[in-house]
């Protein structure tokens, strides 16, 4: 699946719509995964961001990690997540939800040998981090976990 599920949006002003499954104002990948962001900090003055994001079977994990400067929350649409928060593991399925607080360390993964799917929310927005993760996944040669902690980093996220 490609970025033929994004959808440009007209003019300044934001008109109401239903973005399907697939879809999103922005469309990114890394890791494997596939993020369509179906709300981004620019149309809310920055309240939240929300991402439909697949993760991919035996996909690389964010490295552990804490948010300084927002709460992140996952609802499973299908599949199972694996959700480690402050080091114990929480095996998510479908239609299971998990609020990881501003502050908690955390990170996440497909535990299942199909793909998973699932929406993430964040608030206050993050839409701008993975604008930059993409970026980085998207070069030539994969980059290092270095690489990805340095992003974090300047998006308020603590590896831990």
């Amino acid at each position: 699946m490609g970025m033929a599920g994004c959808i440009n949006q007209k003019g300044s002003e934001m008109d109401a719509e239903v973005i399907g499954p697939g879809e999103g104002q922005k469309c990114f990948t890394a890791r494997g995964s596939q993020m369509f962001f179906k709300a981004l900090a620019e149309q809310d003055g920055g309240d939240f961001s929300l991402m439909e994001r697949t993760l991919p079977p035996a996909g690389r994990r964010p490295p552990p990690h804490r948010h300084t400067n927002c709460s992140e929350a996952y609802f499973v649409l299908n599949g199972l997540v694996s959700v480690v928060v402050e080091g114990d593991e929480l095996l998510v399925g479908p239609e299971g939800f998990v609020l990881i607080p501003r502050g908690t360390a955390h990170t996440f993964g497909n535990a299942g040998d199909d793909e998973a799917r699932l929406l993430v929310i964040h608030a206050p927005a993050m839409d701008a981090y993975f604008a930059g993760l993409h970026e980085l996944w998207n070069r030539d040669e994969p980059p290092s976990p270095d690489d990805e902690r340095a992003l974090m980093t300047r998006f308020g996220m603590e590896p831990v």
